[in-house]
């Protein structure tokens, strides 16, 4: 790959898929320009700027009306019980169809990254009985399937993106033999390469936690963006789908509170500042780099936490995927079939321990997080619903 390749320049044919040049536009701001403003005390790491001022995010409003999105977003479900790559491909390709197809996804050219969730390390142990890319790691049959119709699309350059903490994680995982069999590329986002250094990129519009974040380069490269995640519970989060996904896209050792923490605690900060904090951080990654297009793998989860390092999680078989080009609607829709509600919000479940960063997206203006207000395609959302245990 080149040291630094050029974007391709298109016009979309749908709202929610924009590239990240349009986004950046549509915010009122340029890479050069970009002006912070109303923002939360964060720790200063290394590739970003800590902003000063002291708001918080904004309170939810149940009566408020939601922006002008046009047309309802679809999300499309599907079922599957199992990871046969015959059934996922099938069932994949029903919901690419049933969305619209991939046509206004490469409108800005053929190189697509897709951020995959492979969280914890290969030191977490799978619970008994079961696997890790069976309970709470995004499965690599999920993205083979995704990535072969990408190839027929005609996706030139296809590359698996993540912040692994262990490189010994693409192997153990299935994904180094994935990638070979489909001529993909796996990127990991803890380091620069192949660039010689990291960008700084910026969150535009007014950020809540950081003006801007250190990224492999290839995350502003490629034509389009997608992100596939595992459908669970998150401890702090409520809920991981593909906007909480976004974590993994830094290096965690540049957004850690203390020299020798293991994870992003940075991104949590102090107890008392994370019911605020998290969400923040989550609504600025997803505005730094937006995603073009989510892929939610629950044929088989967890519930009630994210990692096997919450003692609560279990497994659970919900065998159902989602997909949607509007990220904010595709994980309300997963958070419904979970049992909950997606625009609930904090101290109600699953949103137990911090704000709902699906109710602040959709009052910026970036999605719908209310059912009522998406259009749900293929499956029935009550026919796929499965009671979740929130992580307490």
């Amino acid at each position: 790959m080149e040291s630094s390749p050029k974007n391709k320049t298109g016009h979309s044919a749908r709202r929610y898929a924009i590239s990240r040049r349009e986004f950046l536009h549509g915010m009122g701001v340029t890479v050069a320009g970009l002006v912070l403003a109303g923002c939360q005390t964060a720790t200063p790491t290394e590739g970003e700027v800590a902003p000063t001022d002291d708001t918080t995010l904004p309170q939810e409003n149940t009566s408020a009306t939601l922006p002008p999105y046009g047309e309802k977003p679809v999300v499309a479900i599907a079922k599957a019980d199992s990871y046969d790559p015959a059934l996922v491909l099938k069932q994949v390709q029903s919901l690419l169809d049933n969305i619209g197809g991939l046509k206004d996804i490469l409108a800005h050219g053929n190189r697509v990254a897709i951020k995959v969730n492979l969280t914890g390390g290969t030191g977490s142990q799978p619970l008994p009985g079961t696997t890790e890319i069976e309970t709470y790691l995004t499965h690599p049959a999920v993205v083979l399937a995704l990535c072969k119709l990408l190839r027929d699309a005609g996706v030139k350059d296809l590359y698996i993106v993540e912040a692994v903490y262990q490189k010994e994680s693409w192997p153990a995982y299935g994904y180094d033999s994935m990638a070979k069999s489909i001529g993909a590329t796996l990127i990991d986002l803890s380091e620069a390469a192949p660039y010689k250094d990291f960008a700084s990129t910026p969150t535009p519009g007014k950020p809540f936690i950081y003006d801007k974040f250190t990224f492999n380069p290839i995350l502003n490269e490629v034509d389009a963006f997608i992100s596939v995640s595992k459908m669970k519970c998150h401890n702090t989060a409520g809920v991981t789908h593909t906007m909480k996904n976004l974590f993994g896209l830094v290096p965690y050792r540049f957004y850690t509170l203390k020299s020798g923490d293991s994870n992003r605690s940075g991104f949590h900060g102090q107890a008392s500042e994370t019911r605020e904090r998290l969400p923040g951080v989550i609504l600025d990654l997803n505005r730094a780099r937006p995603v073009n297009l989510s892929l939610i793998d629950g044929i088989k989860t967890s519930e009630g936490g994210e990692g096997p390092w919450i003692a609560a999680m279990t497994p659970i078989e919900p065998g159902v995927l989602f997909a949607g080009k509007n990220p904010v609607a595709t994980d309300a829709i997963a958070t419904a079939a979970m049992g909950f509600k997606p625009n609930d919000d904090y101290p109600n479940a699953p949103f137990l321990h911090a704000r709902n960063h699906l109710a602040i997206a959709a009052q910026l203006g970036l999605g719908p997080n209310r059912v009522e207000d998406i259009k749900v395609v293929g499956a029935a959302l009550k026919d796929v619903t499965v009671t979740f245990k929130a992580s307490a």
